[in-house]
């Protein structure tokens, strides 16, 4: 049985953060001070708590740059596969601490920055969020992104330098108030801009078809591609990888050669119009919004990356030495689609070896499918892209032309096989007919990748068996399962660095790149010490986030009571409904016995609406409006706090989550394709109250289904009920609590001045609701008495807790980007150190031919 370390031993240890060292620390001084003169010009007299941070910033950017370079040769020399992950959302958050963490840095900067007299923790709250992203998926790329460094992969992520991220969110009188976020204003000390290699994108034109020779597409109009490298550090293993943004610019020329009627100056404001493709993010998320500068930005993103792509292939050392030949291109090259939004891709690629390198159509395709793979990350039929043909035709007529001629090869293979089945031909069609012409993005990616997968096992199961099951009927060995991840970098280290602390007294350091280890834990589930101290973490990140609470919304926060927190993006699918009647269902049960023993619980929701998402937006004014109520009536007292947190995004997420001790993942079943910020929960030491959905289901089988608080309908009572009607009406009558809290929601009990202000709210949940809120009210609440009655025991709570975080080593996304490093893009993971820059060159060469036996 695993024991906690003793003192010695733990003085023995090299901190997860860091050696400190007085030379160390002189030279992060040192450096500190000169960014500060030489780069921000500034003394000490006149500089901001925003100099400092940048000072700071720009001292451990060096500590990368030798690293960076060194990256990149070392893939020179050893030309392994590269793996060009592709997304239209990168969610990176901050980049200061985890650059840190992941350089073995933290304790010498905290020690540089405590002795210049200075907060570190006042520097880091300078940083703005890098807020390229709206949820799961772009924050999941993030996570990828650190765990392909830290696994060794010669890794690019690929994505659009937004000039505007995701918006920020003020709550007013209530209601959502999206602003601008100009998050570039004072700069950003992690890019490096490439202008050197600047590429043309084209738009638009025509296609030229003389008899006997290929067509060609001509009359374009063309946007500069600028790259912005960020570098990517792995985990104390000296790789540093690049996410390469793309920024569009107008060409100098633009609007002046074609038809230049002397208006130079309006030929120059026009210049705005090219370069608005990477001015903002769409700020939808599991919601299709067919508009023409979205799929300008997706085109515009995948062009730029595949001409990166090829260039990098053509100038790879071998190819350097021989001749070119495309064969071993896949060989070389994996890229992998998030989601369909890179799906152009598939076209464009094609466009590149037919039209412009001269390939045979069915060489080119053989290419083309071996190196792409898709990952789906929605069932939701109104997230699946389905884009116009007049657009597509209009915007890239080319790239119409290659789909149309995809699907025909496409139809003509099904037909062979299914000679009579009309119906099935027009179901898997690339081109739908139905309500005016559109490309089925999905089904383009399905049809041009060698692998598709979902991203939880129930999902993948519902992907094959149910939204692309003709597919799975033709190419069943296609699809796979890769259950997401979250890295233990960000969501544990950084963010929680008490828990992380103390987990590495207990079982040592190792966890932090192989959290499997995390179930030597099991052995001090009875260690009364180390329930102790768990509970004590928990304890600690509670009254620190309390502080925030209250410095923050001036309200009164028990740091005692349970923090219940719902967290994650506001949609109709993910029920935050079906949290608010349970508070009301609290608030009412309190108002009728006030002197009922309750076990206090402070209430936290938050999370962005799409603005044009009109539901969304009235869900979060019923939960502001019933927060109001409740927090001011005197006879709750301390017992009850509903608090919406505000503008929630990655740098929030880390102050809530290790202080939360119930997780909210209560998505109708079969909706929630993964989620991640469930696992961040359970790494960090909460409880879950949830469905089983998603990655819910796994997280239930690997800490075992007692250990967490599942409720409701699975997926095949939700199909039953869809089968046989759903009745919201038969529960509200039924379930008298649940008819109370309608009942003032509806007579405007928490909107007096506007008694029908939320008729939107319930008609739907009477008459429209396709995530069938009341089926599952009653099990909900039942299962909600349930925590209440188990946090009152605080030992067999934390006992609870520490099962769980002993069962989330499955969810790093170190075992996630494994698995698709071997079963998908054909490379190994290397844990290879990479020389560091104080080494010769010959060092570099030595490791690049260690790799090149492996």
């Amino acid at each position: 049985m695993a024991t906690p370390l003793t003192d010695q031993e733990k003085r023995k240890q090299i901190s997860i953060r860091g050696i400190v060292g007085v030379e160390n620390v002189a030279e992060l001084k040192k450096g500190f001070n000169r960014h500060l003169h030489f780069t921000l010009v500034k003394d000490r007299n006149v500089a901001t708590p925003r100099d400092y941070y940048f000072a700071l910033a720009h001292t451990v950017r060096d500590h990368l740059v030798g690293r960076w370079i060194r990256t990149q040769q070392f893939y020179y020399e050893a030309d392994p596969k590269r793996v060009y992950y592709l997304s239209l959302e990168f969610y990176m958050g901050r980049a200061l601490q985890n650059t840190m963490i992941n350089l073995g840095l933290q304790n010498a900067c905290d020690e540089a920055i405590y002795q210049l007299g200075l907060d570190m923790e006042d520097l880091e709250e300078m940083e703005e969020d890098a807020g390229l992203g709206n949820g799961g998926l772009g924050r999941l790329a993030a996570c990828f992104l650190d765990s392909m460094a830290t696994l060794g992969l010669a890794a690019y992520g690929y994505g659009i330098r937004y000039e505007y991220g995701i918006f920020n969110q003020k709550i007013k009188d209530g209601w959502q108030v999206e602003e601008a976020d100009d998050w570039l204003r004072y700069g950003n000390p992690w890019e490096k801009a490439r202008p050197e290699f600047m590429l043309p994108v084209h738009f638009y034109g025509r296609v030229e078809e003389e008899d006997g020779k290929e067509p060609k597409w001509v009359d374009t109009q063309v946007v500069l591609a600028m790259p912005y490298d960020t570098p990517i550090p792995g985990y104390m293993n000296n790789t540093v990888n690049t996410m390469r943004l793309w920024s569009a610019r107008a060409p100098n020329d633009f609007n002046l050669r074609d038809f230049n009627v002397g208006d130079y100056i309006q030929a120059v404001l026009d210049r705005n119009l090219a370069e608005n493709i990477s001015r903002v993010l769409y700020p939808n998320d599991n919601f299709f919004e067919g508009k023409e500068l979205r799929l300008k930005q997706e085109y515009f993103v995948v062009a730029a990356t595949l001409q990166d792509v090829i260039r990098r292939f053509k100038t790879s050392k071998r190819n350097c030495s021989g001749p070119l030949s495309f064969d071993s291109f896949p060989d070389k090259v994996a890229i992998q689609l998030n989601d369909t939004h890179p799906a152009m891709a598939i076209p464009e690629l094609m466009r590149i070896f037919v039209d412009i390198e001269k390939l045979d159509w069915d060489t080119a395709w053989n290419i083309t499918k071996q190196t792409f793979a898709y990952t789906n990350h929605t069932v939701l039929p109104e997230a699946l892209e389905r884009w116009p043909v007049e657009l597509m035709e209009k915007l890239l007529p080319r790239h119409l032309q290659i789909i149309y001629r995809i699907n025909q090869i496409h139809l003509d293979h099904i037909a062979s096989l299914f000679p009579d089945d009309m119906d099935r031909i027009c179901r898997m069609s690339l081109i739908e007919e139905e309500g005016g012409k559109r490309v089925n993005m999905a089904h383009l990616c399905i049809v041009g990748s060698h692998k598709v997968n979902g991203v939880a096992e129930i999902h993948s199961d519902i992907v094959k068996r149910d939204v692309f099951r003709d597919f799975n009927e033709l190419e069943p060995e296609k699809f796979q399962n890769k259950t997401n991840g979250i890295t233990p970098r960000r969501w544990l280290l950084l963010c929680n660095p008490g828990l992380a602390d103390l987990i590495a007294e207990a079982i040592g350091e190792e966890y932090v790149k192989d959290l499997n280890q995390l179930q030597k834990l099991n052995d001090l589930v009875d260690y009364d010490a180390f329930i102790r101290d768990v509970a004590k973490v928990k304890q600690d990140n509670k009254l620190k986030f309390a502080q925030y609470l209250e410095k923050v919304y001036k309200v009164d926060i028990n740091p005692a009571s349970m923090f219940d927190v719902h967290v994650k993006r506001i949609h109709e699918y993910k029920r935050q409904l079906l949290n608010c009647l349970h508070v009301i269902t609290m608030y009412n049960r309190i108002k009728r016995s006030p002197i009922k023993p309750f076990v206090p619980r402070t209430v936290i929701i938050g999370g962005k609406a799409a603005p044009g998402y009109h539901m969304a937006k009235m869900i979060i004014k019923l939960i502001t409006s019933v927060a109001d109520v409740v927090n001011n009536d005197p006879v709750i007292g301390r017992k009850l706090k509903v608090i919406y947190l505000e503008n929630y995004r990655v740098s929030l997420a880390e102050k809530v989550i290790p202080a939360t001790d119930l997780s909210e993942q209560i998505s109708t079943a079969g909706t929630e394709a993964s989620g991640t910020g469930n696992m961040k929960f359970m790494l960090n030491g909460a409880l879950t109250i949830g469905t089983m959905d998603g990655a819910n289901v796994e997280m239930a089988e690997e800490a075992g289904e007692e250990n967490l608080f599942i409720f409701g309908m699975r997926v095949e009572d939700v199909a039953k009920m869809d089968k046989e009607g759903y009745d919201a009406l038969q529960y509200y009558e039924s379930l008298p609590e649940l008819k109370q809290a309608i009942n003032q929601i509806k007579s405007g009990y928490f909107s007096p001045k506007q008694p029908e202000m939320f008729s939107d709210i319930i008609n739907m949940l009477f008459h429209h609701d396709r995530f069938k809120v009341f089926a599952d009210y009653e099990s909900y609440v039942k299962c909600q008495e349930r925590v209440s009655a188990l946090y009152k025991d605080q030992r067999e709570w934390t006992r609870v807790v520490i099962k769980n975080i002993a069962a989330s080593g499955k969810f790093s996304s170190d075992r996630t980007i494994k698995e698709y490093a071997t079963e998908i893009w054909g490379v190994e993971p290397t844990d290879l150190k990479i020389p560091p820059p104080s080494e010769p060159r010959e060092a570099l060469e030595e490791t690049a031919r260690a790799l090149r036996k492996n």
